[in-house]
């Protein structure tokens, strides 16, 4: 049976694991879809378990994304534009980094708006924010980034496309889609983007999924925007990882009815706990 996983620090809430064993028992494929946590300072020798042990597939989530890059043997030209992994494949014990993330973000979009055109407002530039500002531009709009840290928001600029703008005037800011690309609004009820700027945008997003429903979404759906759940994102990267390693697309509905159990069963621990 064949090893597949998700390599990260931490990995324990991930929902990767519930959306990819869905798919696998659903379509009758023998392989299996598990948690391989790796701190970072073992991050060298995990990769090379990974061809020891076979592993046929990996995701790579949080603080790996950059890191793993030197570490395998090729690279797709779009992960290496965007300058981040987030899937592995093993072929022939040749490990072959790609991105799958900007596709996500650009299929949860495109169910509420067409890209092309349109100004986005990006709210952070991290890690996450890579894959949604090459996403933007490769589909046609206008980008504009804040971050408190300026700097990071002026080099993802530099390399991706876009505008950078100071944090303290997001204040100001407008357009057709904002997305919100930090941790703030994880397990938490707090929003980085001021409540009153929301009106002006006709779609916002929120990377976040834990709870669905974010602050911000529930300030944009009461301002009258239509919004995305960070699960969307997670969901349509997920059908491309699993079609990178099995060359199928599953359905989108089951992978996030897997992912909303998942997530609804954390939460009832957490009642009890």
């Amino acid at each position: 049976m064949d090893t597949y996983g998700i390599i990260g620090w931490p990995v324990s809430h991930s929902l990767s694991p519930a959306m990819h064993n869905a798919v696998l028992k659903s379509l009758g494929i023998k392989a299996v879809y598990g948690l391989l946590p790796l701190a970072p300072q073992n991050l060298s020798e995990g990769i090379k378990g990974i061809r020891a042990l076979n592993i046929k597939g990996v995701s790579v989530t949080v603080p790996h994304k950059e890191a793993v890059i030197p570490l395998l043997d090729d690279i797709d030209p779009v992960a290496s534009k965007i300058g981040a992994v987030n899937t592995i494949v093993n072929k022939d014990s040749l490990l072959l980094g790609f991105n799958t993330d900007w596709i996500g973000v650009k299929k949860a979009l495109k169910e509420k708006i067409d890209i092309s055109g349109k100004k986005a407002v990006v709210v952070g530039a991290g890690g996450a924010a890579k894959a949604v500002v090459y996403a933007l531009i490769r589909e046609g709009a206008s980008v504009v980034i804040y971050n408190r840290t300026f700097e990071k928001a002026q080099k993802l600029a530099q390399t991706l496309g876009g505008v950078a703008f100071p944090w303290e005037e997001l204040k100001n800011a407008s357009g057709d889609i904002l997305i919100q690309t930090t941790s703030v609004g994880l397990k938490e009820d707090k929003s980085p983007v001021p409540e009153e700027i929301l009106s002006q945008f006709e779609v916002v997003m929120d990377i976040v999924y834990q709870p669905l429903k974010t602050r911000l979404l529930k300030e944009a759906e009461k301002a009258g925007c239509k919004i995305i759940d960070g699960l969307s994102m997670l969901v349509y990267q997920g059908i491309e990882q699993f079609y990178l390693w099995f060359g199928t697309r599953p359905q989108a509905s089951l992978m996030r009815e897997a992912a909303e159990k998942e997530l609804l069963g954390e939460n009832n621990d957490q009642k009890r706990n």
